[in-house]
């Protein structure tokens, strides 16, 4: 070593922290890698070859220069080998990353492929120099600069000639690269690549000044061995050129680091992961600071046991630090997450009369904790999508009191095709130059899409956060649909009790007032007269006889007969002709024999349930379609079709409806959607004002 305890310090820290740093990020890569590709493993096997580098550079650093052993002339030897290929690995994982094996005929790949077969060409050499030919002297003669027993070109070792020329033009190359990337078919790749390539760019730009510096201090000890110096003096500025290469390159390891915990660069993954990014701050700090203390150990020339007791007292309270910090992360998850797990009091709610508005389940609060405190984001709007989309109700906005312009979420949903689509990049306008949507799922298929805006720092979601925001968000729009059934239900089934309440009361009244009565009177006449009955008695037994009729027809009735007997298109049919004759100028029929015989196999059941809903569907085109425009002529289409269920479609070319009678298409339509949702279907109004209104009745394939 130089002699001076605080330069010596610095640089073997410096060094073991290199080795940590490029240890743990090439095994991140590998291990954490979505898939383990060809390219992959060159890029995990690029950073394990620099910390064996930086390994072999610790030892040779730690043995110190008073005693020179075969061992370190190993570690020389062995220490030339990661130096040899790592600008070229450099260059190939760029040609990788940036995408020139994936495209076969590209711009890109025709000006680099040249360049890259000259620089596999170079350093397949150089290796065969360092097995066959000698091209380094030992160390002991790098010691006392003796440079003669090495081919040699000009006074000075071929291989410290051709290395700097060699690194220069792999790292230029790669800057090259990194500013003419190929496209990416990778989900959201292309965004991950642009946010990643200054951080890659200012690594590969740290290790050109590396070059440069390398190239400076070989010149500096040729130029020193020709003109036959030797001072003491010359050990520390070697010790300080050393230390400027390692303080380099642990800044390029850490822009490096940056790129792929961040932004995923060599992992594969869609979107960086949070966990990643805690593990990444903890490594450095631990590095950091074993780093100091074990080389603080090494240039004090402690003992071997000192240094064994500073290592695991310091491996201890780096672990119990990393204990407390993983307990105060978790308690602050469970913070976060408790506006989502808290009882939404539904019962409470549902036993409590109250008018037609939907129950506060407070979806507004737990979608505001979501979007502030969970994701940051800036903007985001959860759509309900689907066959839960008439009970789920209105969409959900953040900020609550603006409305995000993004696209509908019919064509952004187009696009999905499989639950693995985890998301799907979207391209906005104005300050929000980027943004997110999630398909949500449930058993029937799509039920919404979360749409997100960018985080407010700037940067980009976690899978983690993606993950939980889809969980939460399909959990929200379930909650609103099933509580809105279950308070349609309950209304309901309040106004059918309080029917059968005022009917028993008033059934009650007239036997009991006008029925008892008369009968009684009869029965006296009768004793009276000794006889069967006058004229006045049969005419007061007539009267009773209307009375207990009118009292039978006010019972509720029995399902129409109609439907079962003619079918649900004959029933339909009857009612348009009957009832609807002068509504329409035009009423057209599309029924497929599919859809015919679907509807001839439902149960009694779902028949009523379908043709009471196509019924008040068409009352409502026949009653409000015209609006003002009542000399427009009025058209309705009612067209059944049978391919993933049965669809009934009942469209008119009215005037349409507006924004807030669309979400629930009123209260009779809002009725019967509830009683598609109880058999398993589903009731959707679709309206574009001015032009047509829309009702869709679906049932799967085995409805209840």
């Amino acid at each position: 070593m130089s002699g001076n305890p605080s330069l010596d310090w610095a640089t073997m820290a410096v060094s073991l922290f290199n080795t940590i740093l490029l240890l743990w990020l090439g095994m991140t890569v590998l291990l954490n890698a979505e898939r383990r590709t060809p390219g992959i493993w060159i890029a995990g096997s690029m950073l394990l070859t620099g910390s064996v580098f930086f390994l072999s550079h610790t030892i040779i650093l730690a043995s110190g220069l008073d005693e020179i052993s075969q061992s370190l002339n190993f570690w020389w030897h062995l220490g030339w080998f990661p130096v040899v290929i790592l600008p070229y690995a450099w260059y190939g994982v760029m040609l990788w990353y940036t995408g020139l094996w994936s495209e076969k005929d590209t711009p890109l790949r025709r000006r680099h492929l040249p360049w890259f077969y000259l620089m596999s060409g170079v350093v397949a050499l150089v290796i065969s120099m360092l097995f066959f030919a000698n091209p380094l002297p030992s160390f002991f003669q790098i010691i006392q600069l003796d440079l003669t027993a090495t081919p040699s070109l000009f006074g000075a070792p071929l291989l410290i000639l051709v290395y700097p020329v060699y690194t220069l033009l792999c790292l230029g190359l790669s800057l090259d690269i990194l500013r003419h990337p190929a496209p990416t078919r990778r989900l959201m790749g292309n965004l991950a690549r642009q946010r990643a390539r200054p951080w890659l760019t200012a690594a590969t730009s740290v290790q050109i000044l590396v070059s440069l510096l390398v190239g400076w201090a070989m010149s500096w000890v040729i130029n020193q061995t020709r003109l036959q110096i030797y001072s003491a003096g010359m050990v520390s500025t070697i010790a300080l050129f050393d230390l400027a290469i390692s303080t380099l390159i642990a800044i390029a390891g850490l822009l490096l680091g940056q790129a792929i915990i961040s932004y995923e660069a060599f992992t594969g993954k869609s979107l960086p992961r949070r966990g990643l990014s805690r593990y990444w701050r903890s490594l450095i700090i631990l590095a950091a600071v074993y780093s100091l203390l074990a080389s603080w150990s090494l240039a004090l020339n402690l003992p071997g046991v000192y240094i064994l007791l500073l290592s695991a007292a310091l491996m201890t309270a780096i672990y119990a630090l990393l204990s407390w910090r993983s307990f105060t992360e978790r308690e602050s998850y469970l913070e976060q997450l408790r506006p989502f797990v808290t009882s939404q009091e539904l019962y409470e709610q549902l036993l409590t009369p109250s008018s037609n508005t939907m129950l506060d389940l407070q979806p507004t609060q737990a979608f505001y904790a979501l979007c502030h405190d969970l994701l940051a984001a800036r903007l985001a709007t959860l759509a309900p999508w689907g066959p839960l989309a008439p009970l789920a109700g209105s969409p959900l906005h953040y900020p609550p009191d603006q409305v995000p312009t993004f696209p509908s979420a019919g064509e952004v949903l187009a696009e999905v095709d499989n639950l693995q689509s985890l998301c799907i990049p979207l391209e906005l306008q104005g300050e929000q130059r980027a943004g997110w949507a999630i398909p949500l799922w449930s058993p029937r298929g799509i039920i919404g899409v979360l749409f997100l805006g960018s985080k407010q720092d700037g940067g980009l979601y976690t899978q983690e956060e993606i993950e939980i925001a889809r969980t939460v968000c399909e959990r929200l729009v379930d909650l609103k649909a099933s509580s809105e059934m279950a308070r349609r239900l309950m209304a309901l089934q309040r106004q059918r009790l309080a029917e059968s309440q005022v009917l028993d009361q008033r059934t009650r009244r007239i036997l009991h007032d006008e029925v008892l009565p008369q009968i009684h009177a009869i029965l006296l006449s009768l004793d009276a007269a000794q006889t069967t009955g006058d004229g006045n008695t049969l005419a007061t037994l007539e009267e009773l006889h209307h009375l207990v009729s009118d009292l039978v027809r006010q019972l509720p009735t029995s399902p129409a007969p109609e439907v079962t007997r003619m079918g649900l298109t004959g029933a339909l049919q009857q009612a348009v002709q009957v009832e609807y004759k002068d509504a329409f100028e035009r009423v057209t029929w599309d029924i497929t024999p599919a859809a015919e015989a679907r509807i001839g196999a439902l149960p009694p059941l779902s028949l009523e349930v379908l043709y009471y809903a196509s019924r008040e569907a068409i009352r409502n085109a026949a009653r409000h379609a015209r609006g003002d425009q009542s000399l427009s002529p009025l058209h309705l289409l009612i067209r059944a079709d049978c391919q993933n269920g049965l669809e009934i479609r009942i469209e008119d070319n009215g005037v349409g409806m507006k924004n807030d009678e669309n979400q629930g298409g009123g209260q009779g339509l809002a009725l019967h959607g509830t009683l598609m949702a109880v058999l398993g279907g589903a009731l959707v109004v679709e309206s574009s004002p001015n032009t047509s209104t829309r009702v869709i009745l679906s049932l799967p394939e085995a409805p209840v």
